[in-house]
């Protein structure tokens, strides 16, 4: 006889549906209304909408150090699925850099607008300055950035080689804080990841969303651990690539370790 799946799997999907549309009608009426009031376009409210939609998918997250308290501050992220968004959304107050394709994601570019993301056209060298200066502008009116500078989902197994390109902002924002953070998804329903339940995980090549988003919020309780490394004075590193070398080093030896329990 086929064992049935334990109850954290066979109501995910109703769970996840119905947390996310709540935390909607919560948070985004209530948005609108600040922004009305106080006349500023900014997000007010987009963590308290990351945490109940992490709460919906079945996410506990758990956080190793604080970022930053003030400041003007550039997030350095590796990157392993559409779930780091609520993840990292829900425990930092930033906005995020995506792909400009995000835009045009129905629901899901809607929101990321609605968060003030920055688009980015990475297969577009002629607009990389006009990115690079939005992104500035942004951090110099004293807004906060995520950055995921692999460019890409890896899959899992480790942190893939960091581009460069977009570091280069550094130069045009004084008082730049750099602060690397390693994310890991680490237990599933309170077990380490296997390397089997990875490609549930992370969420890479030409899977398509929703498929994914299915299996994932199928899977039971999984564990995000987030590690706030050192901040890191840009000033101290020769060049970008110096500076996108030594995040990289610190974000895959803090994945290695999470990955490995410690």
């Amino acid at each position: 006889m086929q064992r049935r799946p334990p109850p954290a799997r066979r109501w995910g999907k109703t769970r996840t549906a119905l947390g996310a549309a709540a935390t909607a009608a919560a948070t985004v009426p209530a948005e609108l209304l600040l922004r009305a009031i106080t006349l500023r376009n900014r997000p007010y409210l987009p963590i308290w909408f990351h945490r109940g939609l992490s709460r919906s998918l079945g996410v506990r997250i758990i956080t190793h150090g604080e970022p930053p308290r003030r400041g003007k501050v550039l997030y350095i992220a590796n990157h392993l699925s559409w779930t780091d968004i609520p993840v990292l959304g829900a425990r930092i107050h930033a906005s995020f850099v995506a792909k400009s394709e995000v835009a045009g994601w129905g629901p899901v570019g809607w929101l990321a607008s609605f968060a003030h993301t920055v688009y980015v056209a990475r297969d577009r060298r002629s607009t990389a300055a006009i990115q690079k200066n939005e992104i500035a502008d942004r951090l110099n009116t004293g807004g906060s950035i995520i950055l995921f500078p692999e460019g890409t989902n890896s899959d899992g197994t480790g942190v893939l080689p960091f581009k460069s390109a977009l570091f280069s902002v550094v130069g045009d924002v004084p008082g730049l804080i750099i602060q690397p953070i390693t994310l890991a998804y680490t237990r599933v329903n309170g077990l380490p990841v296997t390397r089997r339940q990875l490609p549930d995980l992370a969420w890479v090549g030409d899977t398509e969303l929703a498929p994914h988003a299915i299996t994932f919020v199928g899977l039971g309780r999984v564990t995000a651990e987030i590690l706030f490394h050192d901040p890191i004075d840009p000033a101290e590193h020769a060049d970008r690539k110096a500076l996108a070398r030594h995040c990289h080093t610190l974000i895959a030896a803090g994945y290695r370790r999470l990955m490995r329990g410690g």
